[in-house]
């Protein structure tokens, strides 16, 4: 068997069990194509956490890991998983598909709201996104908030309709927006350059990372529109996750920023530090995309 097939089999087998039903067991999940390069992470997170929850009857953490949401919904739906960590579409789509509810917002690598920026190249037909009707679009993959959900919406919103193409070279039909998925950031740059899609969309994290958008491609390139924030993380637990445990968890998310242990613990893996509440703001935006994902859900795929 393939090794990486091996790998991820130890996850499904290892890490499907519940708080209530494995005593004293608190499940961390997240949806990720590449579950060797979380887990460590992810493990060192929940370890903290279970480690002070023995007052609610957590004695351990364990993590599980989903190849998308709609798996994690599932997990979610049958109690196999507790709390995870997720993008604000990522919680989004699991609210709607597995009730689950939000606990509270976290930084990603110090930051915590973020958008889409709209960019095509600087000698393009196309000056504006309303003008992309006939035309070709990338996004990154259907899990993407900002290279996917954000803009197809605002597309929607704007009264065009989608398609998606089989590949980059199919062609639209006049009067929508075609559509398709680059995998990668690079990706999405390197066929807006060469002139395979007329416009592309990433978060303007990625625009302003060289390793995702090249600068010798950003010179020839021109930003059309960047889109409204959304926060940047949502951790979402199970609706029928035991008040003491929630509560618990609530508390001890909030409070890791000022933990010495857990900055000991947790910053040679690049995670988050800083948990907060949602404030009005961020409780709006989320209404907005949940409202958003639903038009995309219903309209394109």
């Amino acid at each position: 068997m393939h090794l990486f097939a091996v790998f991820w089999l130890c996850f499904a087998s290892a890490a499907p069990v519940r708080a209530d039903d494995a005593a004293g067991v608190l499940v961390l999940g997240r949806v990720s194509d590449d579950p060797k390069s979380q887990y460590e992470s992810m493990k060192a997170l929940v370890d903290h956490v279970a480690g002070r929850m023995g007052d609610v009857g957590i004695q351990q953490g364990r993590v599980l890991i989903a190849k998308d949401a709609l798996q994690m919904a599932s997990y979610l739906r049958r109690g196999r998983v507790d709390w995870v960590s997720e993008t604000a579409a990522g919680a989004m789509l699991l609210q709607q598909r597995a009730d689950a509810q939000t606990l509270v917002l976290s930084e990603r690598n110090g930051i915590r709201r973020y958008r889409t920026i709209y960019f095509a190249r600087r000698d393009s037909e196309i000056k504006s996104i309303n003008q992309l009707s006939g035309h070709r679009i990338a996004f990154q993959n259907r899990t993407s908030t900002s290279a996917y959900f954000i803009p197809a919406m605002e597309l929607l919103d704007q009264g065009m309709p989608m398609e998606i193409l089989g590949s980059p070279f199919d062609t639209p039909a006049h009067d929508s927006v075609g559509f398709v998925f680059a995998r990668t950031e690079r990706n999405i740059a390197t066929w807006v350059h060469k002139g395979l899609v007329d416009v592309g969309a990433v978060s303007n994290l990625d625009w302003t990372n060289p390793e995702h958008i090249p600068e010798f491609f950003k010179s020839d390139f021109v930003i059309l529109r960047e889109s409204a924030e959304v926060p940047r993380g949502v951790e979402v637990v199970r609706k029928d996750l035991n008040p003491a445990i929630r509560a618990r968890l609530h508390e001890i998310l909030l409070g890791i920023a000022g933990d010495p242990d857990a900055t000991r613990r947790l910053e040679p893996y690049h995670q988050s530090l800083r948990f907060y509440n949602p404030d009005a703001r961020d409780l709006d935006d989320l209404k907005r995309l949940r409202a958003g994902i639903a038009q995309v859900n219903s309209e394109i795929e």
